[in-house]
């Protein structure tokens, strides 16, 4: 072994542990407060509307930023720019559990969401820069599992923390964490800057305040109704700027995202493929957590625990349905999942009820887990194989914006059905409004199958993760959900 790979040894590690520390608690955080709601709302109070800011607060800002996160990296240093993000993060999470009301909370969420934007961005990219390319795939790898670990274990970690401290714990967990990864940041990580940087300022704007309007109208219409002007307001004006994002991105001159990349069917069938699961998967999991504990009667931790064989299941068929996508290429094997995803959902919808035993949402939970699983596996290499090299940085923001703004309309949408077909006053209201919703999120995946029937039949690179450069700075291999 030379001097020089002994030396390069040490980077690499240190890396690899920064890096994946940090995506670990930016992806727990999409899906720990999941299992904390009801306690929230014991405790500061709120309508179902603040509920599901709490989590589209965080979701809906770290789509929206992500991208133009990974450019201000490249622009002003990615370490710099890491760092920074970390920062807000850290602070934000420490505001979010001093939080004195639900509107505090949202607020802090918020923030949050803007620095896991800035700070997720650039953790491949950092990774990628100080592990040498013999030795990359392995850490990409190890950076995969345990982000995906944080998807799996989230309700988990979260229900445990709020039964056994207090729902403030799901955010101070991240004070410490972050403290001790900023000085690692600061001495062990190397400055480096993007080739080709695009600072989109326009894009950025327009996608924000667009996405934001629509999902407030959507939130809103529990409490106002679908006539209330604020709802038409923010649905209309939201509409109209996101319209003009998409025309930004067809005629401006360096947009953030340019729309001819969807001109290839195969980037248009994963991405909405991929907003769609996202979207029944998202809302699906923010009513199902408070039903298991407000109806049924399950403490945090046990709801959290009996959701492990959905949420879990990725880490155990996803190197099968890699190895199957290997064989058969990725798109049978992503449309399996999805209407495994899809069937999942309408089965619970089927057997929903105040009573219903553990052992009937057993079947559910598990065709629903492996469903996830077989879309997540081929999903990140099938967006790599769509693009040109140079793109792929462009394309994994672009598909990773896509899962979170999923997401974050899941909820809005899946609690606006809840909230006009039933709601909390009793155990029958609620599996009221939680059946059609159910059926919502099933469809939505369902259709999110039949668009990835789009993606042509074998790409040269399905199946296999994708290959990632330093002049390729944020290509995400694995699920932040």
């Amino acid at each position: 072994m030379t001097k020089q790979s002994a030396r390069g040894g040490g980077p690499a590690v240190w890396a690899l542990v920064i890096t994946s520390v940090a995506g670990f608690m930016a992806a727990l955080d999409n899906l720990v407060v999941t299992t904390a709601l009801p306690s929230i709302r014991t405790d500061l109070g709120g309508a179902l509307e603040d509920l599901e800011w709490t989590v589209n607060a965080y979701t809906l800002t770290f789509a929206v930023l992500l991208m133009f996160g990974a450019a201000l990296g490249d622009r002003f240093g990615r370490r710099r720019l890491f760092t920074a993000g970390l920062t807000v993060f850290t602070v934000a999470s420490a505001a979010a559990a001093l939080s004195p009301g639900i509107g505090e909370l949202i607020a802090a969420r918020a923030v949050q969401g803007a620095g896991a934007a800035v700070m997720m961005p650039l953790t491949l990219t950092l990774l990628t820069a100080a592990v040498p390319a013999a030795r990359r795939g392995m850490a990409l790898g190890a950076f995969g599992a345990v982000t995906g670990l944080a998807v799996a274990s989230g309700p988990l970690i979260g229900g445990s923390l709020t039964e056994h401290l207090s729902w403030q714990w799901i955010f101070w967990l991240n004070v410490p964490v972050g403290l001790a990864l900023l000085p690692l940041a600061r001495l062990r990580l190397k400055e480096s800057y993007g080739p080709d940087a695009r600072l989109d300022v326009l894009g950025t704007v327009l996608i924000s305040a667009g996405l934001f309007g629509i999902v407030y109208g959507l939130v809103s219409t529990p409490s106002h109704g679908w006539t209330d002007g604020r709802v038409l307001t923010g649905l209309t004006a939201g509409g109209l700027l996101v319209a003009a994002f998409v025309w930004h991105g067809i005629h401006g001159k360096r947009p953030m995202l340019p729309m001819r990349l969807f001109r290839d069917r195969g980037f248009l069938g994963i991405n909405m493929a991929s907003l769609l699961m996202f979207l029944g998967m998202f809302g699906s999991i923010f009513l199902l957590s408070q039903f298991l504990q407000t109806i049924v009667g399950y403490s945090p931790t046990e709801a959290g625990l009996r959701m492990l064989p959905w949420t879990g299941m990725p880490m155990l068929v996803a190197p099968v349905a890699g190895y199957l996508s290997d064989r058969v290429g990725g798109r049978p094997v992503v449309v399996t999942g999805l209407a495994l995803q899809a069937v999942g959902l309408g089965y619970f919808a089927l057997i929903l009820a105040p009573d219903v035993s553990y052992a009937a949402q057993l079947p559910p939970l598990i065709i629903s887990g492996i469903g996830m699983s077989l879309y997540f596996a081929p999903a990140a290499s099938l967006v790599m194989s769509s693009v040109r090299t140079f793109e792929q940085g462009i394309a994994s923001g672009a598909n990773n914006a896509m899962r979170e703004v999923g997401g974050a309309l899941g909820v809005a949408i899946l609690a606006s059905v809840f909230a006009a077909q039933g709601g909390y006053g009793s155990a029958d209201a609620f599996v009221d409004g939680t059946v059609p919703a159910l059926w919502i999120g099933s469809a939505a995946v369902g259709v999110g199958a039949a668009l990835a029937l789009l993606i042509p039949r074998r790409r040269a690179a399905a199946g296999h993760p994708a290959r990632v450069t330093a002049s390729g700075p944020d290509v995400v291999v694995a699920p932040v959900a």
